[in-house]
């Protein structure tokens, strides 16, 4: 039995469609200023074996670090646990397969049919037979309740006409613009109020506390546990969705997802769907959670310092604590953690290189950019769903190492439907269709002897290659005899692999060429299981001369939590124009943001050097719905944030034009804290490999030879394969060869050369390659 420290084991667990991978660190027992690591790759569903995948890992590391044997099913302690972070794709899958939570809109009298209706977006114009996505509720009360701003902001005089107030937000002096009634502070009677925003609102109607108890009631009594509030006006005027939530839960509704709180944003439509979303999903993460805690003792969810930290990887890059953690906030909670770990790891200050992150999983391939700070959107349609929330730029194609390979009509297709964990592909021994992987294996980038053995009912079966070349031989029969030719099976399973390497390119393209950028100036960071097997050729399709593959590649969502920071953001409307006048009352209401951004990261323990922030305005020109969440210009003289240049600049590259004669407009005002958890990760991978004296790997240092497909070569019956471990740093494998170790198999084609650093492989393609 080893002695470990409490609160020493720091465990990381990523649970995506097909495998829970688990990267965990510990004191080296010989040296504590040491830290060792654990890798634990295991099946994200195996009912059979285990209910919850992540658990599961973590028995598995407190087993390996302890010494003690820990049956399955027992309530773990976490006394020896500093923290677990967890990325998962529930929220994802529940949103795709809409098997999200019964739910019930609550909507400002009049606008029923609003979010139905929705935005007018045609994304498949020419489709003969449009099908609109069903919306995420099951049914629609109307509240009698109607607010109103008093003017509006397009009124040339729209300043000269505005209500004026004093500083007790009491009206100094009322309306006098276009269709004030002559004698009222308004264009017509009812109450006036100062917004959030700082827009005056009218308000024509209030909701009835009891008409509003014996609706929710109702809405109860048939069983419905989770509402969506979304009224006109309440991201300037929360008060009546706030007092209407208040009533909800008095009646027992375990979830209520308020607009005004989630999305304090201007446009209706979106803020609402994003309401429903969460809604939706929120109660569904919650079941999740609730079953994940029930696994560990008391400790882990009672929140007190002394007590393990429980974390989760949020859309937009940053670690959430439980309290902040949402349904709409764990869209890309899974793809998140692998953007994070690749940026951290790969980029240069120095050299600056921009890089394209590709996500080969079991289920799909995720896509991102990174150029020295994280590419974030606002506004993502996932399923049909528009939802406005930050989220990572990731571009998602359904074509992994489990998607599913079918002729039809003459065509070779790779996905969109996957095999999943279960049944998987056909080699994992359960029945399952043909996928990329059985590609692979059969073409020889998969090697039984070297893969995992967690397959078949004892978890301890190889992949079964068989089960492979009797389906693709199947196949292959039917493309024959349809095309009159006589390919051979290996030119028939590579054709599938380039069609699902074409698919992995599309989105690559549309992050780079689509928007500007030279796809061939990137650096690729392959990661994720099937990444390797496929990173030379699509780099060679794109033009890419540089692959980086971590040591992790095939865990790097995991190994992401390690790295990633804990994030807390605050937003706030504002719908007021910039300009000289109203900069000051903008740094004022960012400097309140601030200070209270600081303070919830301070209770979560960060202060000082460990956080940082980021302030943003929310900015449009007068006239357009186009808005850009802007970081400013620092200006070297005086340290002023220059927020109209930077919105110009950003403005300029997005539409290549600017609206000079149009007024700014500010919608939002926004800071976001991220408390920093780890110091730094050491030297760069390109200041490495230029210090490095590389050593040629002669073939007898092989740990084996294999017969392997290559595209234009054909079969190299003795490819060496080489076993990472076994590789010293400065080492140099010159292709074709196979590098291989307990989590992932990379294939290096003829004339790439692979150097292996520290922390990655260096692979750079020969030229022309």
């Amino acid at each position: 039995m080893i002695q470990v420290p409490d609160r020493s084991i720091r465990i990381c667990a990523d649970r995506g469609g097909t495998f829970c991978d688990v990267h965990a660190s510990y004191p080296d027992p010989e040296d504590p200023n040491e830290r060792k690591e654990i890798i634990v790759k295991l099946l994200s569903q195996d009912t059979a074996n285990y209910d919850d995948a992540p658990t599961e890992g973590i028995r598995r590391v407190l087993e390996i670090v302890t010494g003690d044997k820990i049956p399955r099913g027992t309530v773990l302690d976490t006394s020896k646990i500093d923290y677990i972070r967890l990325s998962t794709t529930v929220a994802t899958n529940a949103l795709l397969e809409r098997k999200g939570h019964r739910h019930a809109l609550l909507i400002t009298k009049g606008f029923k049919d609003l979010l139905l209706i929705g935005n007018q977006s045609r994304p498949r114009i020419f489709d003969l037979n449009i099908r609109r996505p069903d919306p995420l509720y099951s049914e629609v009360v109307e509240v009698d309740e109607r607010v109103t701003l008093v003017g509006y902001i397009s009124d040339p005089k729209a300043e000269e006409n505005a209500i004026q107030w004093n500083e007790d937000g009491t009206i100094q002096r009322g309306y006098r613009g276009p269709g004030w009634d002559g004698e009222g502070d308004a264009e017509g009677p009812g109450d006036i109020v100062r917004g959030i925003s700082g827009e005056a609102v009218r308000i024509l109607k209030r909701p009835d506390p009891e008409v509003v108890k014996r609706d929710l009631q109702r809405l109860y009594d048939a069983g419905y546990r989770s509402l969506a509030v979304v009224l006109v006006h309440s991201y300037t005027f929360p008060e009546h969705e706030t007092q209407i939530g208040s009533l909800a839960r008095e009646v027992g509704f375990t979830q209520v997802s308020e607009s005004s709180q989630l999305l304090p944003m201007i446009k209706m439509v979106p803020r609402g769907v994003s309401s429903t979303a969460d809604a939706y999903l929120t109660p569904i993460l919650r079941d999740y959670l609730d079953g994940f805690f029930h696994g560990f003792d008391a400790k882990l969810k009672d929140g007190q310092i002394q007590s393990p930290r429980v974390e989760f990887m949020g859309s937009d890059g940053g670690l959430l604590d439980l309290n902040n953690f949402s349904g709409l906030k764990s869209i890309l909670s899974g793809p998140a953690g692998g953007v994070v770990g690749y940026a951290l790891t790969s980029w240069d200050k120095e050299r600056k290189y921009p890089i394209i992150g590709l996500d080969v999983g079991g289920t799909s391939t995720d896509v991102s950019r990174f150029d020295g700070r994280y590419e974030v959107v606002y506004e993502t349609t996932t399923a049909g769903v528009t939802i406005q929330s930050p989220q990572l730029d990731i571009n998602t194609v359904a074509a992994g190492g489990g998607s599913c390979l079918t002729f039809r009509n003459g065509l070779f297709l790779a996905g969109p439907e996957s095999a999943g964990a279960q049944p998987g592909p056909a080699c994992y021994r359960k029945g399952g269709p043909l996928a990329v992987t059985d590609a692979n294996l059969l073409l020889g980038r998969l090697i039984p002897d070297y893969f995992p053995k967690i397959f078949g009912k004892s978890e301890k079966e190889p992949l079964d290659a068989e089960a492979s070349r009797v389906a693709f031989e199947k196949v292959a029969k039917e493309i024959n005899e349809s095309h009159e030719m006589n390919l051979d099976l290996d030119e028939i399973v590579y054709g599938f692999i380039k069609v699902a390497n074409e698919t992995m390119c599309r989105p690559i393209r549309a992050l780079t060429e689509a928007r500007g950028y030279s796809t061939g100036k990137h650096v690729l960071a392959s990661f994720g299981g099937a990444g390797g097997q496929h990173a030379c050729e699509i780099a060679s399709l794109l033009g890419i001369k540089t692959i980086l593959i971590h040591r992790y590649s095939s865990i790097l969502s995991a190994y992401g939590l390690a790295l990633a920071d804990r994030a807390y953001e605050l937003q706030e409307p504002s719908s007021t124009f910039y300009s000289a006048q109203t900069r000051r009352s903008l740094v004022a209401r960012l400097n309140k943001l601030t200070n209270d951004v600081k303070a919830e990261l301070k209770r979560q323990g960060f202060e000082g050097d460990r956080v940082s922030v980021e302030r943003m305005l929310n900015m449009r020109f007068e006239g357009t719905d186009t808005a850009l969440m802007v970081l400013p210009h620092k200006d070297d003289g005086d340290g002023t944030e220059d927020f109209e240049a930077a919105f110009r600049r950003v403005y300029k590259a997005e539409f290549g034009f600017l609206l000079d004669t149009k007024g700014i407009i500010v919608d939002d005002v926004k800071v976001r804290g991220i408390g920093k958890t780890f110091d730094n990760l050491g030297e760069s991978v390109y200041s490495e490999i230029g210090r490095l004296e590389k050593k040629p790997v002669a073939h007898g240092r092989a740990d084996s030879t294999y017969s392997v497909y290559f595209d234009k070569v054909g079969r190299v019956g003795d490819t060496p394969v080489f076993l990472l471990d076994n590789l010293a740093v400065g080492d140099e494998v010159t292709g074709p060869a196979m590098i291989i170790d307990n989590t992932q198999t990379i294939v290096v084609v003829p004339g790439a050369r692979a150097v292996l650093t520290s922390k990655h492989l260096y692979i750079t393609l020969a030229e022309g390659k």
